[in-house]
């Protein structure tokens, strides 16, 4: 027989999870696919993490349906990080026989040296790699795997959406629309629970215009894709843009900013991140002080910022919906590095200012001239 697993953390399992061992069964002729939900992935730190018992359940609901494929609880019974050597040598113990491959995504095969002990993987099984498109970079990534491990992969060509958990888990967070992205047992599994929630959504979404809760989600979508960047947790950076502008469109005498204060010459511009943090923490009761701050000076920025404030702050510059002059550009340079991004966008916003005659906030003002002190002005 041919047998292969398919592992994963599954968090949540989507379509493009279910669709992609349908063609690796198809392309590759395979007799039987167990589904792995592992119990603890050693790189997902920071992600919001359903529990082993809920993804397990949503993994035999999405593939409740599809013929040859079984789900396995082997790594999730263990109770311990999972690493793929020790469940790839169960599985040639139990299969000693069989044709054995292990499916992996495009994108892995290019880090597989750096995974623990890749020998030991590839003495118990052979890689199938799931093929997105032909590119350069996955030609690269099996010359040097062939290279280095003097071994050959088996693709297999799949057209998909490129979906992301990532995206699925900011989307449920938020109280979004998920719909398309998972099938309909598994959301209605996820509609029944409290999992990947954050408190206040509904209510957040109650206080804006569509077009500035759009605005949020896109900003939430961001924060959510780079927190790892800066090692910060998912659930910060989605509470964070949650919140940012919770007080866009609220009026200073709204019964929820009775014991807010304004405190010197403060731009009208920039009030809100201010009545935003209030919010945050007296009327939502947030107690994290660094997811405050974040929504305090997601605006202008502030001397010193910490990781998660310099990310809300472009996540809000830059987000998708964006489209002033120079965005593309900003978007680039926060591609390559967050920190010179960061400078690049507080000195637009001062020029932006000058051209204007406006007045700039002396918080936007410290943030860039601590930044020019620093080492991005070269």
């Amino acid at each position: 027989m041919k047998i292969a697993i398919f592992g994963g953390t599954f968090n949540p399992v989507h379509k493009e999870h279910v669709n992609i061992v349908k063609s690796a069964i198809e392309k590759l002729a395979l007799d039987k696919v167990i589904v792995m939900p592992s119990y603890a992935t050693p790189k997902k730190n920071g992600k919001m993490l359903a529990s082993c018992t809920d993804r397990l359940n949503m993994c035999r609901l999405a593939f409740s349906s599809v013929p040859k494929v079984t789900v396995s609880d082997y790594e999730i019974s263990k109770k311990e990080i999972s690493y793929s050597y020790i469940t790839c040598r169960e599985f040639k113990k139990r299969y000693p026989s069989d044709d054995r491959y292990f499916i992996i995504g495009g994108d892995m095969l290019e880090n597989f040296p750096e995974w623990k002990m890749p020998e030991e993987i590839l003495k118990c099984v052979n890689l199938a790699v799931c093929a997105r498109e032909d590119t350069q970079k996955l030609v690269n990534s099996e010359n040097r795997f062939k290279a280095h491990f003097n071994k050959n992969i088996v693709k297999f060509d799949f057209i998909g959406e490129n979906l992301s958990s990532t995206k699925i888990r900011t989307l449920i967070a938020l109280n979004e629309n998920f719909t398309e992205f998972v099938d309909k047992n598994t959301e209605k599994y996820i509609l029944q629970s409290t999992m990947y929630r954050i408190n206040g959504a509904k209510t957040v979404k109650s206080m804006l215009s569509t077009k500035r809760w759009q605005h949020t989600v896109r900003v939430a979508l961001m924060a959510a894709q780079n927190c790892g960047r800066l090692d910060l947790s998912e659930k910060s950076a989605i509470t964070s843009a949650l919140f940012h502008d919770c007080a866009k469109e609220l009026p200073l005498n709204d019964n929820r900013l009775k014991d807010f204060k304004l405190y010197g010459d403060m731009p009208e511009t920039v009030i809100h991140q201010f009545s935003g943090a209030y919010l945050a923490e007296h009327y939502f009761g947030v107690k994290d002080s660094e997811i405050i701050n974040a929504v305090r000076y997601h605006t202008t920025g502030r001397e010193n910022m910490s990781p998660l404030e310099k990310l809300i702050f472009l996540c809000d510059m830059l987000e998708a919906g964006r489209s002033y002059s120079g965005v593309e550009e900003l978007r680039k340079v926060f591609e390559e590095d967050i920190d010179k991004a960061l400078f690049a966008a507080l000195e637009r916003q001062v020029k932006h200012l000058n051209k204007k005659k406006q007045k700039i906030y002396y918080l936007t003002q410290n943030a860039l001239d601590y930044l020019k002190e620093d080492k991005y002005d070269k």
